[in-house]
């Protein structure tokens, strides 16, 4: 089977709280649908736990609107820890993850009101988009941009899902090796390296910057590439300092942004292509895990920085777990889409106060 990369998945959060920051997530940024709530022993990660496995406890939160999940992540074996330096924009992994608008204007106007901590003003980014960057209630950053896509626009929220992220970078052509080549996001929208009015109030953010927009100019295929919709990768090189690793002599799953996931088919095929680039998996299940209500192989790479890029692919997927409706992707032809209305009843496990 040929690699099908069907978008990304989610974005991964490590948090001190996994149900106080899924409420707050639910109120602030509209994930309100729960894929799956799992608490398990990660016995596969030791290359980033400390060689011992740990206990955790993980929920996807989902948007209507579309875009990647929220996989909020908690340790319950141990503390998570916290980066011992404040990040500065540019430090070598996820920056901030990024979810879409359909009225970015308007989600400013409504982040304010609600007294949410936003570091920006609303600026237009060098595509001339307006933009705007938030913190969470445990200060990782969002940045908040025009959504070129909505699985369903009328939604309790007016931002959607996970779209992309910013990545940090040393050398921006050798990230391009497995964000472009592998990854297929081979359309550059804008690369400059300048002061950036849209980054006024970042952590360093006055410093110079080479920031490249990159998106997929073929459209995604797969089960859930519609709810996925379009994605970017936005890989920044600061200039006049030296970045500093977000994980350095921390683990996998401590505070901040831990991985960006892909979900794809085709496991083996895309395996082949990124060791040909210089991508070996450093985790693999190779067989199926289970994640309580989704099942599947999981893998993870390091970009030439270290950030840690995760593949999933998923073999059985709860769509009304109250009366055990699951879908076995194994069946299904990876190209093709589900059906709106199998993806629409994800609905029905909507969270409410």
């Amino acid at each position: 089977m040929e690699k099908v990369i069907s978008g990304i998945q989610q974005i991964g959060i490590g948090i001190p709280d996994v149900h106080k920051a899924t409420d707050w997530y639910r109120r602030n940024f509209g994930m309100d649908i729960k894929v799956f709530e799992d608490a398990a022993t990660a016995e596969l990660m030791l290359p980033y736990t400390g060689g011992k496995p740990h206990d955790r406890t993980a929920i996807l939160a989902l948007n209507m609107k579309g875009g990647g999940g929220f996989e909020i992540w908690q340790y319950t074996s141990r503390e998570p820890q916290p980066a011992d330096f404040d990040l500065m924009m540019g430090d070598l992994g996820i920056n901030c993850g990024k979810i879409k608008s359909i009225n970015v204007p308007g989600t400013y106007d409504e982040m304010e009101a609600a007294g949410l901590d936003i570091l920006t003003p609303l600026e237009k980014n060098p595509a001339g988009d307006y933009n705007f960057f938030v913190k969470d209630l445990y200060g990782n950053i969002w940045q908040v941009v025009k959504g070129l896509d909505f699985f369903k626009k009328k939604t309790p929220s007016s931002t959607g899902g996970v779209v992309g992220a910013v990545i940090g970078s040393t050398n921006i052509e050798k990230a391009k090796t497995l964000y472009s080549d592998v990854l297929g996001y081979d359309e550059v929208v804008f690369d400059m390296t300048a002061t950036h009015a849209d980054y006024e109030g970042l952590p360093g953010g006055d410093h110079k910057f080479r920031r490249v927009l990159l998106r997929h100019s073929e459209p995604r295929q797969g089960g859930f590439s519609k709810m996925f919709g379009p994605t970017e990768i936005e890989l920044i090189e600061v200039l006049g300092r030296k970045p500093r690793k977000l994980f350095e002599d921390r683990y996998w799953g401590d505070l901040g942004f831990i991985h960006l996931c892909f979900d794809v088919q085709g496991m083996d095929a895309l395996k082949e292509d990124l060791e040909e680039n210089g991508f070996p998996f450093t985790v693999d299940s190779a067989d199926s895990f289970d994640m309580g209500e989704a099942a599947g192989r999981f893998t993870y790479v390091e970009d030439p920085d270290g950030t840690l890029i995760e593949f999933v692919e998923t073999h059985k997927v709860p769509i009304m777990k109250k009366i055990g409706w699951y879908i076995d992707m194994t069946k299904r032809d990876p190209k093709k889409n589900l059906p709106n209305w199998m993806i629409s009843a994800l609905r029905f496990s909507r969270m409410k106060d």
